[in-house]
């Protein structure tokens, strides 16, 4: 079974399809990268990804590998990539893997050409406007959930121990390509948590009250194939489903670009849960769970977005948006709540308080402070 490559001009030149990955080589000539450094991760080694990205290098390319990232990168890994980037004289980066490999590339690309620790440039530090041209950089997710491949943020473990954003135009990688045949060997586990990922991207990108009819329009037609037309459960239950596998990974990219609108609460509570990295807990599963705690606390707030939704996940005009994902959690064996996850209630005022400080407060549709952030967190502890 064969599906239509798609090129797309958005935030970046994607190309989508079976097989894109022999266009490998000629978007590194185009970026005269002839030396990248692939930050990948154990898991995709001995998947034998890298062994394919390496039969689609030209002969005169010369591929050095980090593939050492862990789940949710921190500074440190930063800069150990930097150092072999360096050492190695290379001329460009590629992120190979799921959404912290690519993470990883992004800030890789960024230290590369910038000096001193993270920190400066995270948007909480309003470092945004010190980015300027980063290293050539090329995205070739395996997951279907991160949408890192067109965003314009990574999301990194800084020295200080806070996970925080580092974002601007300059991070969006020159191409990303989108090869669903990477993605049929994801576990039904992961296909879960990274499509839920996507889900939470676009939900909270449409709740948004930022004004960008385009992005939202994106993150409806997103929800629409994933949930509505049910992309995301057939590639659960049926891995091998070529067409299912497909529409994830557009999925997954469109809600990349939709969360240009702004993310929310959601994100905010994730992003201070993954930051424990004695626990290394996903994100995508985070976002899961925290959704529909988060979506019940913003309901009076988003009553004229509900009717689009609902229609996008082809629910009836009456129905809880939160009961509809948290069925969705159980059919795919996602915890219930954050106790099952290994957080405990004591965490939550040093949770509640990172939260405060996470952009992605600001573009909730409901106003956040630290009262609101610990009343969700004890609803996500006990659901």
């Amino acid at each position: 079974m064969t599906f239509d490559t798609l090129t797309i001009a958005n935030n970046t030149n994607t190309v989508l399809g079976s097989g894109v990955i022999n266009t490998l080589p000629k978007n590194l000539e185009q970026l005269g990268i002839t030396k990248p450094l692939i930050c990948t991760d154990q898991g995709i080694l001995e998947a034998g990804i890298c062994e394919i990205l390496k039969d689609n290098l030209q002969d005169n390319v010369i591929a050095k590998f980090f593939h050492s990232t862990p789940a949710n990168p921190g500074e440190i890994d930063v800069f150990r990539a930097a150092k072999m980037f360096e050492e190695e004289r290379c001329d460009g980066v590629i992120g190979l893997g799921g959404g912290s490999s690519l993470d990883l590339a992004k800030t890789v690309a960024l230290v590369s050409t910038h000096p001193g620790e993270l920190e400066q440039y995270a948007v909480h530090r309003n470092g945004g406007y010190k980015i300027g041209s980063i290293a050539p950089l090329i995205a070739i997710p395996t997951t279907s959930g991160t949408g890192s491949e067109v965003a314009r943020a990574s999301v990194i473990i800084l020295n200080s121990g806070e996970k925080r954003i580092i974002a601007s135009p300059q991070m969006i990688p020159k191409v990303a390509i989108l090869d669903p045949d990477f993605t049929l060997s994801l576990s039904p586990s992961l296909t879960a948590s990274t499509g839920m990922d996507a889900v939470s991207h676009c939900l909270e990108a449409i709740c948004s009250p930022v004004k960008n009819p385009s992005a939202e329009a994106i993150g409806l037609v997103g929800l629409s194939k994933s949930i509505g037309e049910g992309a995301l459960l057939e590639a659960f239950e049926n891995g091998s489903n070529e067409k299912a596998r497909y529409d994830m990974l557009a999925v997954s990219t469109q809600g990349g670009m939709a969360f240009s609108k702004g993310l929310g609460a959601v994100h905010a509570m994730s992003h201070a849960c993954g930051k424990n990295k004695e626990l290394k807990l996903h994100h995508g599963t985070l976002n899961a769970v925290l959704l529909p705690s988060v979506l019940r606390f913003n309901e009076e707030h988003i009553l004229d977005k509900l009717p689009k939704i609902r229609t996008a996940m082809g629910v009836n005009a009456n129905s809880d948006i939160s009961l509809t994902i948290e069925e969705l959690n159980r059919k795919f064996g996602l915890p219930n709540n954050l106790c099952e996850m290994g957080l405990t209630l004591e965490m939550i005022p040093d949770l509640a308080l990172h939260c405060v400080k996470d952009m992605c407060s600001v573009t909730n549709p409901r106003k956040m402070d630290l009262e609101a952030y610990i009343e969700l967190f004890e609803e996500a502890f006990q659901k």
